[in-house]
């Protein structure tokens, strides 16, 4: 459905149609009818294009979950296209009815998500290995299975995941994954039926049931009601139960206690942001599957990899604007076109962080008051914590070697660059201060 069709060219018509089959075989089917097909075109003006969508929640998850991918399609179709916004025009392609039940995870051809395309590291290692558990045949020591992280880190490809390799083993098992607004959304369009008894029975009676985002349903009693008798019938009957939320059980709010609880009986993993090598490691396989002639040098896939910290979304998301930008105006990747071609993303990533924040996370970190780092004292429970947070100082702010030592107590700058050379050698032979850096790093990148 198309609004003001008459205000758009034919031609502009026809690119919407390939965006949007483009973007269905990307996110697939399901998430397709939920999230892009609702939204119309209002028009094309210059490098803008106008989308429009019939309600506040879908724009705005548009916006955060699909904006790139909107922009990248347009930028394929149209060269020259910089921006895709999206407004609420309540009325268009609105839906007059629930969505249509899509009760199974069917198993494509060829799967878009699986665990062998899923690159693990350290901040998501359990959530895998968890997952993995949870797919394969055979008895299990949890349930439900609990995975909370922030947008973008990967839990809804670990679900798909589950779902493929589940129904691999077992062809002929019942598996449902939905997100928990469409939960709400179906629930409360089968209360207005007078037909709750069908919808209860269709999730109830499969063998694996997925439920995403379950933080969508905070404050909603109706549907936490129904939710809470759907976990307790799924785990009572010995099937298998994922559920995914944006944090831990403990930091829901507005979620019923005995849910809270249920959801925590399981095993809870969480997904961290992902760190440099993990981010580097993403890249990497993110390029070794792509089937394009355009060469990118290790120092911009190095480049992308420190400065787009927030969720692998938009670190892939940003690999490929490059790569497509590059390939319409036909020039080579090189880190000034990738500065260039970034400038939006890149300076809304620049982080402040200060040597003041360094000091302290260091000094928390080893039980260390702010002022020993700055004092003269040369024992070793003192020296090696501030030998990391110069290190620190070094690696994640843009202050010089002098400036850095005089914030260490007016210290000379070749004793900084010494404390970065030692550090860096003790990464390499000594597990706990690498250990030690890894973490720090995450957490000041957070």
């Amino acid at each position: 459905m198309r609004a003001g069709a008459d205000a758009v060219s034919e031609s502009d018509i026809a690119a919407h149609d390939r965006v949007r089959a483009g973007l269905r075989a990307d996110i697939g089917a399901a998430n397709y009818d939920s999230w892009i097909a609702p939204l119309v075109l209002l028009g094309v003006e210059g490098d803008r294009v106008r989308l429009a969508g019939p309600s506040a929640f879908l724009v705005d998850w548009v916006s955060d979950n699909y904006a790139d991918a909107l922009r990248l399609g347009w930028a394929a179709q149209r060269p020259g296209t910089r921006q895709v916004s999206i407004v609420v025009q309540a009325g268009v392609a609105a839906p007059t009815r629930a969505p249509t039940p899509q009760p199974a995870l069917q198993l494509p051809v060829e799967a878009r998500y699986s665990f062998d395309n899923f690159i693990v590291g350290k901040s998501n290692e359990l959530a895998y290995n968890a997952a993995q558990a949870v797919a394969e045949p055979g008895p299990i020591g949890f349930n439900p299975l609990f995975l909370h992280g922030t947008t973008g880190l990967g839990k809804t490809h670990l679900m798909h995941a589950i779902g493929n390799a589940f129904l691999a083993s077992q062809p002929d098992a019942k598996v449902a994954y939905m997100s928990a607004e469409r939960f709400m959304v179906e629930f409360l369009a089968a209360l207005r039926a007078k037909d709750t008894i069908a919808f209860k029975q269709r999730l109830r009676s499969v063998d694996l049931l997925m439920i995403d985002d379950v933080q969508f349903i905070a404050g909603k009693e109706s549907t936490q009601e129904e939710f809470f008798h759907t976990m307790n019938e799924i785990i009572s009957a010995g099937k298998r139960l994922v559920i995914t939320a944006d944090r831990s059980p403990q930091n829901l709010e507005g979620i019923q206690d005995r849910i809270l609880s249920r959801m925590a009986w399981g095993l809870v993993a969480d997904i961290n942001p992902a760190d440099y090598e993990l981010r580097l490691n993403i890249l990497h396989a993110k390029l070794a599957g792509m089937h394009q002639n355009i060469a990118v040098p290790a120092e911009v896939v190095e480049f992308l990899a420190r400065k787009i910290t927030a969720n692998v979304r938009e670190l892939e998301g940003a690999l490929n604007r490059v790569i497509a930008y590059a390939a319409l105006v036909n020039q080579p990747v090189t880190l000034e076109f990738t500065r260039e071609t970034l400038a939006d993303l890149l300076r809304a990533h620049e982080k402040k962080l200060t040597i003041d924040e360094i000091q302290r996370k260091v000094a928390e970190h080893y039980n260390l008051k702010m002022a020993d780092l700055m004092s003269a004292r040369r024992a070793r429970e003192v020296a090696r914590p501030r030998q990391v947070a110069m290190y620190l100082a070094k690696k994640l702010t843009p202050r010089s070697l002098p400036e850095i030592g005089r914030r260490f107590g007016g210290r000379d700058h070749t004793t900084v660059m010494h404390a970065v050379k030692r550090i860096e050698e003790l990464r390499a032979s000594d597990r706990e201060i690498d250990a030690d850096v890894v973490l720090l790093t995450r957490l000041l990148d957070a």
